[in-house]
């Protein structure tokens, strides 16, 4: 499964909303390409910036709205009356999920006796390079990796570019194996 802005546009995409479909469609044309080409390191690099795009038009209209709010006298930025920390019970869980730029944000928490007890984040790069899943389907790195040919073995750039389309928040180093296991050649970007 892949998480990110490809996968937001993709959706919105299918679901033919016009603020993804009229720009994804202008892209296309103007690229000279079909939708497939969505599906790679090109399509997640495209999809970054028309998410920015669509981010500018977006907070736009917050700014807006947050003007118009605050013109109308509601000074108001959050509701605190259910923040009583003492009203808790003893032990509970709370979950919050968002879409950050990378793609799903999940956080989990378990408060016991007024301390936290377990807290566990699953960021969009665990998401995008995730293992083998139970039914034995490949994380999105890997998915994204097969069959993609290296102008150089020694120098394989085109894995870092592919890697790097998903903007993975991890240190990058590739490693490239002769199919019999054997390293061929290392290389770390820092």
């Amino acid at each position: 499964m892949e998480v990110g802005p490809l996968a937001r546009y993709v959706l919105g995409y299918a679901q033919g909303k016009p603020e993804f479909k009229e720009p994804t469609d202008a892209l296309l044309r103007l690229l000279d390409v079909p939708i497939t080409a969505l599906f790679s390191t090109l399509g997640r690099t495209a999809a970054r910036g028309l998410e920015c795009q669509w981010a500018a038009h977006k907070l736009k209209e917050s700014f807006n709205h947050l003007i118009a709010t605050l013109k109308a006298g509601d000074t108001n930025t959050a509701n605190t009356a259910s923040w009583d920390p003492k009203t808790w019970p003893k032990d509970v869980r709370g979950v919050g999920f968002t879409e950050a730029p990378r793609g799903a944000l999940g956080h989990w928490v378990h408060i016991k006796d007024g301390k936290i007890e377990n807290y566990q984040c699953v960021v969009p790069t665990t998401w995008n390079g995730s293992p083998r899943d139970p039914a034995g389907k490949i994380g999105a790195f890997e998915a994204s990796l097969l069959n993609t040919p290296l102008a150089d073995p020694e120098k394989p750039l085109e894995i870092l570019r592919t890697l790097h389309s998903f903007d993975p928040c991890l240190a990058c180093s590739t490693h490239v194996m002769s199919p019999n296991g054997e390293p061929l050649t290392s290389v770390t970007v820092r």
